[in-house]
């Protein structure tokens, strides 16, 4: 009888670039906490604290191997601390988070197509996710999310496809005119266009180890709604409201607090003696300033000397409202993987247990114990492959076909456990080989849903002594 294979051979990543990554001898892929792993459907980014390298088709042995190299503040020391890729229907780019809050996003010849300051800070994790519209969700979204020690950054998925676009656009309509060796410092650190995003602080309860947002939930119930204030100033009138606001649910987990929930508001979270202050002392200001003008105005032909750069301003934080904490020392949250929904979010700890928590709730539903340096990632499998089989040869699987699961690495025993979401039984036992990490796919942002058939949330697996990568059987029965 054949032995049963429930993962599937896609190609090698085995090259000669590899030694600068830190290949070459056993068990680097793991560990080494400094290299970072972040993969596409056909291509693989590895990286470093000083360097990136990209391998664009493991399944072709002749495909380009791209080595980029970041400018990073050596006063500072600054290095690369989480990369990940961000895929639109007909661009792929890497982003690349440093130690000290900047984000450099390239494309895949490694140019440097956009570099911005978030937050001072190490960048933990990044994460692109989005929900589409359909008969459970009835807004779709799309966002990029920056992960800080006790701080998360949101940007709208719109603003960074139109950036790239226009980049591209950009890059292509130059293509033939030749462009300038060098480039003056000021210009340089001018050229990039700030995309705007959200900023909001969750260490209320510590600093966190891993967040993410679980999606958009309903505002308080007892919210003071500002209606209209009026409020005048010499000549000048200012009408203060309040519209509508999107609220998030953001979860944490850290040392201090192994879960906590914070509600994340698009506003600032002033008062309204605030909202006054803002509008009506800058008027005032302007008021005198134009009188002062008129009254010196000799001093306007004099000399002046050019203004003095200012450092970059970190963006104000909105309105983060505690919703729940769970403390139990000495446990530590550890990691945070979320499901596609966002439903559901599987917590790893400092004492081998997985947690199970319901987003929505704020309830853990499930707990299992004995599995310590786990990681978690969610997959979708078929549960109803022998109906669909004998009804057409050729039937494509829809998205009601799938079951959603969680593949559980434990590298300890040496396995991958699939158990089935959320109370459902284990599927099954997968041997694997030291020196392995699971992968997954990041979300493709602005992927068409209309006639393309359903693709199902995959789970990869690299083997950094051999260099294989591997993909998850998605039938139970193979």
């Amino acid at each position: 009888m054949a032995r049963r294979s429930y993962k599937i051979d896609l190609g090698c990543i085995a090259c000669d670039e590899l030694t600068e990554i830190g290949a070459g001898k056993s068990g680097w892929l793991v560990d080494n906490p400094n290299l970072l792993c972040a993969i596409d459907t056909h291509s693989l980014a590895l990286a470093n604290r000083s360097s990136i390298l990209l391998i664009l088709s493991w399944s072709d042995s002749n495909a380009s191997r791209v080595m980029v190299r970041p400018e990073l503040s050596p006063i500072e020391a600054e290095f690369i601390s989480a990369i990940e890729w961000f895929v639109l229907d007909d661009v792929s780019v890497v982003v690349a988070g440093t130690s000290c809050g900047y984000l450099l996003v390239f494309s895949l010849r490694g140019e440097l197509i956009h570099r911005q300051m978030i937050y001072p800070g190490r960048v933990l994790k990044l994460r692109v996710r989005g929900t589409k519209k359909d008969l459970i969700q009835d807004t779709s979204s799309e966002e990029f999310c920056v992960i800080m020690p006790g701080v998360v950054a949101r940007f709208d998925g719109s603003d960074i496809q139109n950036m790239l676009h226009k980049w591209f656009e950009e890059e292509y309509s130059q293509i033939w005119v030749q462009k300038p060796k060098s480039q003056d410092s000021e210009d340089f650190e001018n050229q990039y266009v700030k995309l705007p995003y959200q900023l909001w602080n969750i260490g209320k309860y510590g600093t966190c180890a891993d967040a993410a947002l679980t999606g958009i939930m309903p505002p308080p119930l007892l919210e003071n709604q500002l209606i209209f204030h009026s409020f005048t100033l010499s000549y000048s009138a200012f009408i203060l409201g309040q519209s509508s606001q999107r609220y998030y649910c953001a979860v944490a987990v850290g040392e201090d607090a192994v879960i906590s929930a914070y509600r994340l508001s698009e506003d600032k979270g002033r008062s309204l003696v605030g909202e006054l202050l803002s509008k009506v002392v800058p008027a005032a200001f302007s008021t005198v300033a134009s009188f002062s003008k008129l009254i010196w105005r000799s001093e306007q032909t004099s000399p002046k000397k050019s203004p003095k750069k200012s450092e970059e301003k970190p963006q104000p934080f909105a309105r983060a409202s505690p919703l729940t904490c769970f403390k139990d020392h000495p446990r530590k949250g550890e990691k945070l993987t979320l499901s596609p929904s966002g439903t559901l979010a599987a917590i790893t700890d400092s004492l081998g247990r997985i947690l199970l928590l319901d987003t929505q709730a704020l309830v853990v539903v499930r707990l299992w114990k004995g599995y310590r340096d786990a990681s978690c990632l969610f997959m979708e499998m078929l549960v109803n492959k022998d109906t669909t089989s004998s009804s057409s040869n050729h039937y494509e699987p829809v998205k009601s076909d799938y079951c959603l699961c969680l593949a559980i690495h434990a590298p300890r025993k040496g396995i991958i456990e699939i158990w089935q979401m959320r109370t459902g039984p284990r599927l099954r036992t997968i041997p694997c080989a030291k020196g392995s990490k699971m992968l997954q796919p990041t979300y493709r942002v602005g992927a068409s849903t209309s006639s393309a058939p359903y693709v199902p949330l995959e789970v990869f697996f690299l083997n950094g002594d051999s260099g294989v990568i591997s993909v998850l059987s998605r039938t139970l029965d193979s």
